[in-house]
């Protein structure tokens, strides 16, 4: 399904099915207009109030987005990231919601979520954090990417050089490798990277693949966290 009247899709096929798992019907409501906006059709969205209604829906056809409150009657959205990110490394979640505590934030990023947006934030920012999403980007809310630069740990003492961390930093990554996930941290998507840095795509991830390796880790946001963690990336 090309949709030739979204320029920043260029063309590229939108992943379907997509699953919303929100409790709240005015929430369902904005972020149905949303997608249809975005170039969905009724028929490609799914839409659950609980983990259990959920898990139905994935159980009888696996989906390529989800948009996860982690609020709900029946539980934590987490548990439901951590299923999804199981079942599928390369699938796009993103987390809508109106917690913005520490153990909201690393737990969802840590379960596999590949963005992060307040529900506080006005249409245009939601809108702009899907779009994100849909071309691979890792869309975090300046809000939460605040606490989560807060959260990182302290420069390192004289007890570990500059030298020491290079080195470290050498033996996990190289500097290509480096310089991709610096602008995955930024935002951009595979395409945009291979554009910038005049590689293929295909290139890109392969860079990607041997990021998570070398991480441990399963979705680019996690890379990102780990990777400024241990000082590999500013």
């Amino acid at each position: 399904m090309i949709h030739q009247n979204l320029p920043f899709l260029e063309q590229t096929t939108l992943p379907v099915p997509v699953l919303v798992v929100e409790d709240e019907p005015l929430i369902q409501q904005r972020l149905h207009g949303l997608l249809l906006q975005l170039g969905y059709r009724d028929e490609v969205l799914s839409f659950a109030g609980t983990l259990q209604a959920a898990r139905a829906i994935v159980a009888a056809q696996p989906v390529a987005l989800a948009l996860v409150d982690l609020q709900l009657p029946d539980g934590s959205g987490r548990e439901l990231i951590s299923e999804l990110r199981a079942e599928d490394p390369t699938m796009s979640i993103l987390v809508v919601s109106a917690w913005s505590s520490e153990d909201a934030i690393l737990g969802a990023l840590r379960a596999g979520a590949t963005g992060y947006v307040l529900k506080e934030r006005d249409d245009f920012e939601v809108l702009f954090s899907i779009r994100s999403a849909l071309r691979g980007g890792a869309p975090i809310d300046p809000f939460i990417a605040r606490r989560i630069l807060e959260l990182l740990p302290a420069p390192a003492t004289q007890a570990q050089t500059s030298a020491q961390i290079a080195a470290e930093t050498a033996e996990q990554l190289s500097e290509r490798e480096a310089q991709i996930l610096r602008l995955v941290g930024d935002g951009l998507s595979n395409r945009e990277i291979a554009e910038q840095l005049f590689i293929s795509r295909f290139t890109v991830e392969s860079h990607v693949k041997r990021i998570y390796r070398k991480l441990a880790v399963s979705s680019r946001m996690n890379a990102v966290l780990v990777a400024r963690e241990r000082g590999m990336i500013g």
